[in-house]
C-alpha cells in the first residue's frame, strides 16, 4: 500500500505531480464547498488520476497531517498492492427514505471476502442513522463501517458527495475493501462531561425530540442551560446530549441541529428513540483534546500490535471545531502523536461520524465525536 498526501491551497496544487498517478486505485478528496462547486477542479483530478476511483465530499474544514485548513482540498492518493476494491454510489432522490438507500447500496457491493466499508454520505438530506441501518440489514453487523457525513462549514445548507464525476447533493458512496491483506483499525472518543441525572425520552419521532420524563424536552433543556439558554441555538454546541437505547449498554452523543420555540421541538443530527436513556452534557476543553489521543490509541491498538498504520483518516465533528476554536489543532496534534512519523494523515470536520462502538464492534452514527480509521496492507 502506497499513499501520498496532496493539497490544493491558495490557488496552488502541492505534491500532485508524479509518474505513479496512473497506478493510483483510490483518491480520497475532502474539499471546502466553494472549491467543490468549481467543476474545473474535479475535471483536473479526473485527468490526473485516470485509473482511480475518486471519492469526495465537502467539509467543515480539512485536515492534513497536523494542520487544520479551511476551504482547501486535501487528497490521499492510495495504491493497493493486493487488495481488491469496489465502489458504489446512489442518491436519496431514487428512494423513499434513507433506509432504502442504504439497503440498495449494500446490495450493489459484492459481499464475498468483504473486509471493511468506508462511507461518505450527504450531510443535509440523508438520515445517517437510517442509512446505516439499511446497509447493515443487507451485510449484517459483523462487517465494520467507518467514514463520515459531509459538511458545509458552519452553514448547514447543502453538502456534496461524489464518486468520480457523479457529484451532487443527496449522494452516498461506499468503498468496499476485500481480502485478508488489508488491515483496518478504528477508534472513537467524545470527551464531554456529564451533568444532571439520567432521564428517559418519553416522546420522539426519529430525530425530533418532544418529551423527557413526560415533560417538554426543550423547556427542560433550557432550564439546565441556565443563562446559556438565551444564546440558543448556537449555545447547543456547548451542550450536546448522549443517549442509550433499550438495545445497548453504552451511550452515543447526539448534536442539536435546531430548535423550534413555537412547537417546542428539538431536532438532532441522529435519531433519539423513545424509551432511550438521556444525559445532558457540557464542554470541557482539556477533556475534548485528551479524547483525541484516546481515539488515536484505539485506532492503533485495534489495527494490531505489530501492524504499522500507513494511512489514518480523521473525521471529527464540526461542533468540536467550533467549540475548541483556536485550540482545534491541539485536538489533531493529540491524535497524530499516537502514530509513527511515516503514517500519512488526512481528514475532515463533518456533520456526523461513522465508526464501530468499542463495546460491541458494531458501527453507528456518532455526533460531537472524533473518529479515526487506520489502514495498512500486508502482502
Amino acid at each position: 500500500m502506497i499513499t501520498r498526501n496532496i493539497q490544493y491551497k491558495e490557488n496552488k496544487w502541492h505534491n500532485i505531480e508524479s509518474d505513479d498517478n496512473d497506478k493510483i486505485d483510490v483518491l480520497l478528496v475532502f474539499t471546502g464547498i466553494n472549491l467543490a462547486e468549481n467543476n474545473n477542479i474535479l475535471s483536473f483530478l479526473t485527468a490526473q488520476f485516470k485509473n482511480a476511483q475518486i471519492i469526495s465530499c465537502t467539509t467543515a474544514g480539512e485536515i492534513n497531517q497536523t494542520n487544520v485548513e479551511n476551504n482547501s482540498i486535501i487528497c490521499s492518493a492510495i495504491q493497493f498492492e493486493k487488495t481488491p476494491i469496489e465502489t458504489v454510489v446512489d442518491n436519496l432522490n431514487n428512494y423513499k427514505n434513507s433506509f432504502e438507500l442504504g439497503a440498495n447500496l449494500a446490495k450493489k457491493l459484492n459481499s464475498k471476502n468483504l473486509t471493511h466499508i468506508f462511507m461518505l454520505s450527504d450531510g443535509n438530506l440523508v438520515n445517517g442513522d437510517d442509512l446505516l441501518t439499511g446497509i447493515k440489514s443487507e451485510i449484517g453487523e459483523n462487517i465494520q463501517i467507518s467514514g463520515g457525513i459531509a459538511g458545509d462549514g458552519d452553514r448547514f445548507q447543502k453538502t456534496y458527495v461524489g464518486l468520480n464525476e457523479n457529484y451532487k447533493e443527496g449522494n452516498v458512496v461506499l468503498l468496499g475493501l476485500y481480502g485478508n491483506h488489508i488491515h483496518v483499525g478504528t477508534g472513537k472518543k467524545a470527551g464531554w462531561d456529564v451533568f444532571g441525572p439520567e432521564k428517559t425520552i418519553t416522546k420522539s419521532e426519529e430525530n425530533f425530540l418532544h418529551e423527557i420524563d413526560g415533560e417538554n424536552a426543550l423547556d427542560m433543556y433550557k432550564t439546565y442551560l441556565g443563562k446559556y439558554a438565551n444564546e440558543l441555538p448556537a449555545s447547543a454546541l456547548l451542550f450536546p446530549i448522549s443517549i442509550k437505547t433499550k438495545d445497548h449498554d453504552f451511550y452515543i452523543v447526539r448534536t442539536i441541529l435546531s430548535i423550534d420555540n413555537e412547537k417546542k421541538i428539538m431536532k438532532f443530527a441522529g435519531n433519539v428513540p423513545e424509551g432511550s436513556t438521556i444525559r445532558f452534557m457540557k464542554s470541557n476543553f482539556d477533556r475534548l483534546v485528551f479524547a483525541a489521543s484516546e481515539a488515536g490509541l484505539q485506532a492503533c491498538e485495534s489495527l494490531g500490535n505489530k501492524i504499522i498504520p500507513e494511512l489514518a483518516v480523521i473525521v471529527s465533528c464540526v461542533g468540536r471545531k467550533l467549540v475548541l476554536a483556536n485550540r482545534i489543532e491541539e485536538e489533531v496534534e493529540a491524535a497524530v502523536e499516537c502514530f509513527p512519523s511515516s503514517t500519512k494523515i488526512i481528514g475532515f470536520f463533518s456533520y456526523g461520524e461513522i465508526s464501530p462502538q468499542k463495546e460491541d464492534h458494531i458501527s453507528y452514527l456518532h455526533n460531537q465525536t472524533i473518529t479515526i480509521t487506520t489502514f495498512s496492507e500486508h502482502v
